[in-house]
């Protein structure tokens, strides 16, 4: 099978070692995504709105790989305050209330930048 790594082009992708997505065959695996955009953090002090952000730019990685929202089977979310649950889940509702992928939220202690209150990855599977 052929595999495409998908860049969206951050200085990290390459300090890191990494890609924003990786295609192989007709499995797209999104790598943690966070609200990041250039040097500033979208949404600062908003669960809600971070997550909205990440979503839009997981599904601009999917598109790059020829895929879309509908294709997602599972989507995991690391937040770090397990009580505005409720503020991500609006948010993964919005843009997945038809789609319905097997979903996973956990709390973790702290991600890399103290100001990100969320890191989503997804996989999608294009059936098509």
């Amino acid at each position: 099978m052929k595999r495409e790594n998908i860049s969206s082009s951050t200085i990290w992708e390459e300090k890191v070692g990494y890609s924003r997505a990786v295609k192989v065959g007709n499995i797209i695996e999104v790598a943690g995504t966070t609200s990041t955009d250039g040097e500033m953090v979208i949404g600062k002090g908003n669960m809600y709105e971070q997550t909205k952000f990440i979503f839009l730019k997981i599904e601009h990685a999917l598109i790059k790989a020829n895929a879309s929202l509908k294709d997602v089977v599972r989507t995991r979310m690391f937040v770090t305050d397990i009580s505005k649950w409720e503020e991500a889940s609006k948010a993964h509702y919005e843009f997945f209330k038809d789609i319905k992928p097997a979903a996973t939220m956990v709390e973790v202690n702290k991600l890399i930048n103290p100001d990100h209150l969320i890191e989503i990855e997804v996989t999608a599977i294009i059936t098509d």
